[in-house]
């Protein structure tokens, strides 16, 4: 692949390799903020608003990259997502006005992104079907009982989803010859 190629900007300016490895990097961050606030009592407030807001990045910077493969669908999964980080925060300011875990919107929200993967040109499938496993665990915790009987066994398949996006992105990106390809394709149909 050429260099041409990897750093040429779509219609946003940036090149999407840039935007993946953002996105990968953004991830990072949200998991190195979010698991401590997770576990430790001492700075959960502030560690759970940094991640929340990587989270946030996250999810626009996927908007952008998913929007070629079904521009729809990209949407409804960044307004899913953007509904998990508001819950997360009303739920950690005792605020929320009714019990769910956040957790269940990013089930649907890594399902989507795992459809959308699979349908893409420009990442590995096996990616897209980690995704929608982390997805199916994040959303076992719709029920009050479930998480507590399936742990870990229902975590296990979101840290090896979202990590190993995060890692895909971060080392390799995407294919930005197939990525702008399946773009100018979109814009034709």
């Amino acid at each position: 692949m050429s260099t041409a190629v990897m750093t040429e900007p779509v219609a946003t300016g940036a090149s999407p390799m840039f935007k993946a490895r953002i996105a990968g990097l953004f991830y990072l961050l949200t998991f190195a903020f979010g698991l401590p606030a997770m576990w430790f009592v001492k700075g959960r407030m502030i560690n759970g608003l940094v991640a929340t807001v990587c989270y946030v990045v996250v999810t626009l910077l996927f908007y952008g990259l998913f929007k070629p493969v079904n521009k729809g669908l990209s949407m409804l999964a960044a307004f899913i997502s953007f509904l998990g980080c508001t819950a997360g925060v009303l739920a950690s300011m005792r605020l929320m006005p009714f019990q769910i875990n956040a957790l269940v919107f990013f089930g649907f929200y890594c399902l989507l992104i795992g459809y959308l993967i699979v349908r893409s040109t420009y990442l590995p499938r096996f990616l897209g079907v980690l995704m929608a496993l982390a997805g199916l665990g994040w959303l076992t915790f719709f029920s009050t009982s479930l998480p507590k009987i399936l742990y870990p066994w229902n975590v296990v398949p979101g840290m090896v989803g979202e990590g190993s996006l995060t890692l895909w992105l971060l080392i390799a990106g995407v294919n930005a010859s197939a990525f702008l390809e399946q773009a100018r394709a979109s814009r034709t149909r």
